[in-house]
């Protein structure tokens, strides 16, 4: 699944040599045993968080966003919801950190949702605002690793 705008599909490679080494790196059969935080695999161009949470209503949550780097966001264990929006135009909540490649939106309504479980991902490119760790039913405890591939 890809959704994105046209004006941007021709911009965004996902089957670069930098997405390939990150889906090789989902392939591992290791996943649930890496340990949380970073974990390295192409220095800065790749590398992935390995994080664990419990999912929370959308509501509580605005939309994150980053403008260097695309997040492959890839479901080892449990489920959640994820929405997201085109940033251009979105109200900045948190202005952006340069030295984190983060800032916080303004969630629109409507706003597009998908839901991802166990052995699902979704990429974000910079783009794209988004809002992960959401509950899909009811709270769920999720193993997530966020490949983040410099854009």
């Amino acid at each position: 699944m890809l959704v994105t705008a046209l004006a941007t599909a021709n911009a965004n490679d996902y089957l670069s040599e930098r997405f390939r080494t990150a889906y090789e790196f989902l392939s591992r059969p290791d996943l649930a045993e890496l340990p949380l935080g970073r974990n390295e695999i192409d220095g800065e161009d790749v590398y992935a968080n390995v994080l664990e949470y419990d999912t929370v209503p959308a509501a509580e949550k605005e939309l994150e966003a980053h403008h260097d780097y695309y997040d492959v966001q890839f479901v080892v264990r449990g489920e959640e919801l994820l929405q997201y929006a085109p940033c251009d135009g979105l109200a900045t909540v948190q202005a952006y950190d340069e030295h984190d490649d983060f800032c916080l939106l303004k969630t629109p309504e409507p706003v597009s949702s998908i839901a991802l479980h166990a052995g699902e991902l979704a990429i974000f490119a910079p783009e794209d605002a988004h809002k992960p760790g959401c509950t899909l039913s009811k709270s769920a405890h999720v193993r997530k690793i966020v490949v983040k591939v410099r854009a």
